[in-house]
């Protein structure tokens, strides 16, 4: 590939296959795990191995764990009451960086949206339900999902599938970023900060 030895041009291509990274940032990447230590390229193929072959998914919420219940789930001093239902494990990773909510979570994996082809049965919509109709601690459903068109299919189809249910479900504001000015915010973006206005 493009004249490097083969095991470049391999390595080359294995970085190409990551989201956002183009020949030039793959080459320059391969390039610089030449120059690491042997040591320092072995951990990184064993933590590239472990992630894959270590990690499984909670039972209880879905989240990516080394063991099951994860350590979330497993925790006795978080509130059972109140569940936040995020997309992805990495949405788990920043609400606990923000350290203000105490609950549990439920994590969907993905979210719907009818133009790729993903369905309510291609996410953890099911488990989520099941979750809810065998535990009746659950008072508050928080639903965190992206504020894209998905994110809010993905919201309003499970506000609907909930409501048989004694919950609450409620759904984190959207707006104006702290710090922004309200000359450069899209209207959309706008149109939510006025939706989730708050008296002060």
């Amino acid at each position: 590939m493009w004249g490097y030895p083969e095991p470049i041009g391999r390595l080359v291509e294995q970085f190409m296959k990551l989201p956002s990274i183009g020949p030039k940032t793959a080459t320059r990447l391969a390039f610089h795990v030449l120059s690491m230590s042997s040591e320092d390229v072995e951990g990184f193929a064993k933590a590239l191995h472990d992630v894959k072959h270590n990690l499984t998914e909670c039972a209880i919420c879905c989240n990516i764990t080394e063991k099951t219940p994860c350590s979330i789930c497993a925790d006795a001093s978080r509130d059972d009451k109140v569940l936040c239902v995020v997309q992805d494990p990495k949405d788990v990773m920043a609400m606990e960086r923000t350290h203000e909510f105490n609950g549990k979570y439920h994590v969907l994996h993905g979210a719907i949206s009818p133009m790729e082809g993903v369905g309510p049965n291609d996410v953890r919509i099911r488990e989520l339900v099941q979750r809810i109709g065998t535990n009746e601690e659950i008072s508050e459903i928080i639903i965190a999902t992206n504020p894209n068109v998905e994110g809010e299919a993905t919201a309003m189809y499970i506000s609907r599938l909930l409501k048989p249910f004694p919950v609450r479900v409620t759904r984190i504001a959207h707006g104006l970023p702290v710090g922004g000015d309200l000359e450069y915010a899209d209207e959309v973006t706008l149109a939510k900060a006025l939706e989730g206005r708050r008296q002060i």
